[in-house]
């Protein structure tokens, strides 16, 4: 059995011996290739007057400028409205390519680029949300909406009600490998594009488009990826079509790869949320209205801009019954870079909200934000503000039940209280937070897959599938799951590179959907050869072929009676026999609908739950704080792949924790971002990780209708990382005398930690002299 068995990742020693290849590693693959590198305008809006490329065509070894003119089709990468220019007139943030300089080497290009001489006319600029706002700069005229109830009604009945702002940082990706291709023509004049892509189909698409080719004529291939976190599922599209069109121009090979300085100021990040809401609530702490305005900063384009809004309105609820609500957003237009997806797509910006409203709730009833959070979960029965029943909902409550006494939760508390009451300088916090996520594109023509299997005549086997490798594990479970439903070893299963041509019209790897859809289609590949190979082997064995077991690698009655054959026997004999050994399979998720003019439906196949239990340290002095002590519970249904799992909960929370508390992207007000380099922007290192954790995975949690009863797991676990946010809020808390409101920023950096304190320190001195 390979399904549910604890192994490494496919690539595990490739990975640790530097023997994995990645897109960059294949270019001595490609003798005479040609290096990119950009010409950037260092403003944030200015009208592009002029370009010459005199100067950089002196550099030795530059062999071309590539401009607009170069451009054979349309000069435009816009993955979901054309409104990315690639060559462009009118620079729209700060940093964005007017050029590329083609040289013999990458230091050639470089110089060349900086040889190239541009003018421009500086324009003024909208460089935050609230500037977007007081202009009107929106990327779409109507706000989007998800409405249930009389939420203005419940407002004024309630017999409480608050109101609060928050604002939620945006986030570098920071995958270990940046963005990079390579591309080639053949004889027949078809371009090849090596590309560290999410999504291969939409890179040939746009690709097909700058060219103006047929797409039959444009191969796209994904090997692996260092890592991606929504940062390449339509941003390595621009730089595909920046390759291709040297490769044409040129009949050379070209490579573009980007610096991190450059992959910072060009690509797109985690938008940043502007979230204002007023919550209506009873006696108890029980959430009656809940009324969200939720801003997100787009950047220039639009990109994939509207589907995160969108799930960040889906998501507005968390684990939480909101018997009315209006949750209502805008995409704003900025003179940023264009953000794009990031591992939870919106989801986390729209969860902050509420957690936040929550925690407010909970100090003005003056109860514990636990008990608050847990009287407000979803029950069976329940549906969402958009009417999508809750399956399962009775698992929120088993993961937190199960989670407080396994993590010694009421215990802790009482003992943190004793350290709290007797230490002046140092203070403790200890928070649980759930996590319901649902799982599916929101679009819904994504939620397709298919998949082409393999069968050599000596019973090896090859899988290819549109799913795309990026260290998250997804080709391993790919293996588990073909080799499992053929019966044979692992070792006899090869995974294909990711290619457009053997894998057409294939969705982008995101929405945490990879193994949910490819795994499906690899599936019923799999089953259509194992049938055709049943009645190959019935008629040897002289066995019906609805009693025969593939397994271990061999064929066999399923009473264990009789004879047997091995896997690569009935193969071969099928091969005599004529019997087709390749087949296609496809999968589709069943009965997803959502109409976004009434905001109802059923846009998820399922969601996904979990919890977790922080427990911080914070210094009165300096804002710093320590990580003590996480307890983690997760539901991924019936695991496949238990390490591979763990991995992605461990590895999910900890980018979590980054965002929530330490990864701060500074922008200064003229347009220009401050925090480019490792030095500069802060990701959590070694000694941020707990000094105690404990992660576990929720046991008997079968997911009825998708492949092997597991469940989705890439990005469910970041939200996880709300803990960490509100044990910080509960441990500056205690510097007060029972404050009304802990304001605290967004990352929670040190500094906005030691702000945050300074605030509920001086509360009760404010509330006297108010009082007097």
């Amino acid at each position: 059995m390979s399904i549910g068995k604890a192994i490494s990742h496919e690539s595990a020693e490739g990975h640790v011996t530097g023997g994995a290849l990645y897109t960059d590693d294949l270019v001595a693959r490609y003798p005479g290739c040609l290096h990119a590198w950009p010409v950037q305008v260092m403003h944030a809006h200015a009208t592009l007057d002029a370009i010459r490329a005199d100067g950089a065509l002196e550099v030795d070894g530059v062999v071309r400028v590539l401009t607009a003119a170069d451009v054979p089709g349309e000069n435009d990468t816009g993955p979901a409205r054309h409104d990315e220019t690639l060559f462009p007139t009118e620079v729209l943030y700060w940093g964005q390519p007017v050029a590329w300089v083609l040289a013999e080497t990458e230091e050639a290009a470089k110089m060349g680029a900086l040889a190239v001489e541009v003018d421009v006319t500086p324009l003024d600029a909208i460089t935050s949300i609230e500037q977007a706002i007081a202009a009107d700069s929106f990327h779409d005229p109507e706000p989007g909406v998800i409405a249930r109830g009389d939420v203005d009604g419940a407002l004024k009945r309630a017999a409480h009600q608050l109101s609060g702002e928050l604002f939620v940082g945006g986030q570098e990706h920071f995958y270990l490998e940046t963005h990079a291709s390579i591309a080639s023509v053949d004889e027949a004049g078809s371009v090849l594009v090596q590309s560290s892509t999410q999504h291969p189909t939409e890179t040939q698409e746009i690709v097909s488009r700058v060219l103006d080719l047929p797409k039959n004529e444009v191969v796209v291939q994904s090997l692996r990826m260092g890592g991606a976190f929504g940062g390449k599922e339509t941003q390595a599209n621009a730089f595909a079509a920046v390759a291709a069109i040297g490769c044409r121009a040129t009949g050379r090979p070209v490579r573009v790869r980007l610096d991190r300085a450059r992959d910072f100021t060009i690509s797109g990040k985690r938008h940043p949320f502007l979230g204002r809401y007023t919550v209506g609530f009873d006696d108890a702490g029980q959430v009656e209205a809940f009324d969200l305005q939720l801003f997100s900063d787009g950047g220039y384009s639009l990109d994939l801009s509207n589907p995160v809004l969108h799930r960040a309105l889906f998501h507005a609820d968390n684990a939480y019954f909101l018997p009315h609500a209006r949750i209502v957003g805008r995409v704003c237009k900025t003179n940023h870079c264009s953000n794009t997806a990031f591992r939870g797509f919106g989801g986390p910006q729209g969860m902050a909200m509420i957690e936040d409203a929550l925690d407010r709730i909970a100090r003005a009833r003056s109860l514990p934000a636990h008990v608050v959070r847990e009287r407000n979960f979803y029950r069976p029965g329940h549906t969402t503000h958009y009417e999508q029943e809750v399956d399962q909902a009775d698992r929120i409550e088993r993961i937190w039940a199960e989670l407080k006494q396994s993590s010694e939760f009421d215990a802790r508390r009482e003992a943190i209280a004793a350290f709290n009451a007797d230490s002046t300088d140092l203070k403790r916090g200890l928070a649980i937070t759930p996590v319901k996520f649902g799982i599916s594109f929101t679009a819904k023509f994504f939620n397709q897959a298919g998949a082409l299997v393999l069968v050599y005549r000596d019973g090896s086997v090859q899988v290819n599938h549109g799913g795309t490798e990026m260290g998250q594990g997804l080709h391993t479970k790919m293996l588990q799951i073909a080799a499992h439903e053929l019966g044979i070893p692992l070792e006899t299963v090869r995974i294909m590179p990711t290619r457009t041509d053997k894998v057409p019209n294939t969705s982008a790897t995101a929405a945490s959907s990879g193994t949910d859809l490819n795994g499906a289609a690899i599936r019923a590949a799999c089953e259509t050869i194992r049938d055709r190979l049943a009645g190959v082997a019935g008629r040897m064995l002289g066995v019906d072929p609805g009693d025969l077991t593939f397994a271990d690698g061999r064929v066999a009655r399923t009473d264990g009676l009789g004879d047997s054959a091995t896997f690569a026997e009935v193969v071969d004999r099928a091969y005599f026999d004529r019997v087709q050994l390749s087949a296609t399979g496809f999968y589709r998720t069943p009965n997803l609908h959502f109409d976004e003019k009434t905001g109802r439906g059923r846009p998820f196949h399922y969601f996904a739950y979990g919890a977790a239990v922080a427990e911080v340290e914070v210094d009165r002095f300096t804002g710093m704080y320590a990580l003590r002590r996480v307890d983690i519970l997760h539901d991924v249904g019936d695991s496949l792949s238990p390490l591979v799992d763990l991995g992605q909960v461990e590895g999910g929370f900890a980018q979590g924790v980054g965002w929530l508390t330490q990864e701060e992207l500074w922008w200064a007000p003229d347009g220009r971002l401050g925090t480019v380099n490792a030095s500069t922007y802060k990701l959590p290192t070694l000694g941020e990780c707990p000094e105690e954790m404990h992660v576990e995975l929720l046991p008997r949690a079968t997911e009825p209708g998708v492949v092997h009863g597991s469940k989705a797991v890439g990005e469910p676990p970041f939200m996880l990382a709300f803990s960490v946010r509100e044990a910080l809020r509960e441990a500056v808390a205690a510097f007060g005398d029972a404050p009304a409101v802990v304001e605290l920023g967004s990352p929670a950096t040190a500094e906005q930690v030691f702000w945050a304190i300074q605030r509920v320190a001086a509360e009760p001195a404010a509330a006297k002299e108010a009082a007097q």
